[in-house]
């Protein structure tokens, strides 16, 4: 099995825009707040059928 996608290195890397969340047909990828008020996508491994369709939609990630 592949492994699990890394949609971003660094959170100063995503935009937060939930393109991956949207794109996900498994439904895999939820947003989750930070401390500071901005939600960022979170993987469930085990709900993730690792078909990159989140890498494909994520703007940060076809720059």
């Amino acid at each position: 099995m592949r492994e699990l996608p890394v949609l971003f290195k660094e959170k100063s890397l995503c935009t937060g825009c939930a393109a991956c969340f949207n794109a996900c047909a498994s439904n895999a990828i939820r947003m989750v707040e930070d401390s500071e008020g901005f939600e960022y996508p979170e993987i469930d491994e085990k709900i993730c059928i690792r078909c990159l369709k989140c890498l494909k939609a994520a703007p940060c990630r076809n720059e």
